[in-house]
């Protein structure tokens, strides 16, 4: 199997295994789901490292060209109050700190997206931007920056459920600011990237992966015509 097909496997496997224990809560739902994962990447990828949201950080990664980089369950809350969709299982590889393959498995819509076999990315509806956002702590730049373009906010859970609204033109971009990881955006940005999204920080630039400080903390995810709209807004209101 090829990086993307590894991914898309990997996330899919573990969308299933969460979709068995969902009744158990999100606790035994991110145990069983990174316990899947870490099993099946060791056993397909056994040369490649990896970072988890769910387990310990191994310092040696830094040393590898090669990470996987996963968030076994993306949305817990979400997760918790069934029957909501909007959570996710994030499986993405970092080469040299660039995201070259990832799959974004939406468990309960049934759906995987990933880099291997790209949708094409629907036209805009014509209209005010929409631009999600999360459904539970919206930072106050976020905010700013949607009352600037005058926008319809679009709140989720998951950054994956998010970033995959932009992918299947349920909404025009995805702005986070305020606190992230890279297990939070590493593949929803390949799969972005993928369909010729524009993926960057607030600041325009882009996101880099495997770096010593996991820390990522924000995120901007749209279709490419809006990028300098949407760069300018988040700059003039910082």
């Amino acid at each position: 199997m090829d990086d993307h097909t590894v991914a898309a496997e990997a996330a899919r496997r573990a969308g299933r295994r969460l979709l068995a224990v969902r009744a158990q809560g999100g606790a035994a739902g991110d145990r069983h789901a990174d316990e899947l994962l870490l099993e099946y990447l060791r056993r397909v990828r056994p040369g490649d490292a990896i970072l988890s949201e769910e387990s310990p950080d191994d310092a040696s990664r830094l040393d590898s060209a090669r990470v996987w980089i996963i968030d076994p369950l993306d949305g817990t809350r979400e997760y918790g109050e069934p029957p909501r969709t909007d959570w996710a299982v994030h499986v993405a590889l970092a080469v040299d700190h660039i995201p070259v393959a990832g799959a974004v498995a939406l468990p309960a819509s049934g759906t995987v997206l990933y880099t291997g076999s790209p949708p094409a990315l629907p036209s805009r509806t014509p209209g005010p931007l929409r631009i999600a956002l999360s459904r539970s702590r919206p930072s106050e730049h976020v905010r700013r920056i949607v009352d600037e373009l005058s926008a319809i906010p679009v709140p989720m859970g998951s950054a994956g459920a998010k970033t995959m609204a932009v992918v299947q033109g349920a909404a025009d971009a995805y702005l986070h600011s305020g606190g992230q990881y890279e297990w939070d955006s590493c593949a929803p940005v390949a799969v972005a990237a993928s369909v010729g999204l524009h993926v960057s920080r607030m600041d325009g630039t882009p996101p880099r992966y495997n770096q010593p400080d996991p820390y990522l903390p924000d995120l901007v995810v749209c279709r490419p015509e809006l990028a300098d709209t949407i760069i300018g807004a988040a700059t003039a209101t910082a």
